[in-house]
């Protein structure tokens, strides 16, 4: 990574590089931001994954793993933003597991 790299740019190389998928202030405290920053790293992931499947021709993109309940086990399959949700709508609990991003080639 040289000096000179956008942030997106910094964000798909972090991911490109991870053995795991990554959470948002992972991904935000790997790129230097405090993680209170990270809803930054939300725009930033989202404009990365457009330029990252454009420009590979879809054959790479990140995918995301959705959040889910930590306490009954739902999955937010249908969120229409990138983000955490505050409660499961199901049994209103606030333990949200983040969502996760993964580089993916195929």
């Amino acid at each position: 990574m040289s000096g000179f790299e956008s942030r997106r740019e910094r964000i798909i190389d972090i991911l490109k590089n991870s053995d795991r998928p990554l959470s948002v202030d992972e991904i935000a405290v790997l790129i230097g931001l405090n993680p209170r920053e990270s809803k930054h790293v939300y725009e930033d992931l989202k404009h990365a994954a457009k330029t990252l499947y454009r420009r590979s021709r879809g054959r790479e993109y990140i995918a995301m793993i959705p959040p889910k309940c930590l306490n009954c086990g739902f999955v937010f399959k249908k969120i229409n933003r990138v983000r955490k949700p505050s409660k499961c709508p199901k049994c209103r609990s606030e333990r949200i597991a983040p969502p996760l991003f993964v580089y993916v080639v195929e």
